[in-house]
């Protein structure tokens, strides 16, 4: 999960975290429509998972979570790193 200059936060998969938050970054056109405008922060929340289909699924489950519940994630995930 990914926080934006404006406070959202963008959920997404892939194989290399570092390598996509770098993507979002880039001013080139590699990262999601999402951050088009609006600059992506930090990176606050990552999980791992043993498939590309549990990562689907727990993308999905992520998004479907109201925004205190992701907050809840992330402050989680902090306290554990």
């Amino acid at each position: 999960m990914i926080e934006a200059a404006d406070g959202r936060l963008y959920t997404g998969i892939t194989t290399d975290t570092e390598r996509r938050f770098a993507e979002h970054l880039a001013q080139a056109g590699l990262g999601a429509k999402f951050f088009r405008g609006n600059k992506p922060v930090a990176l606050v929340y990552r999980a791992s998972c043993a498939d590309r289909s549990s990562a689907s699924k727990e993308e999905a489950r992520i998004k479907k979570l109201k925004r205190q519940q992701k907050l809840a994630l992330v402050d989680a995930y902090r306290q554990g790193n």
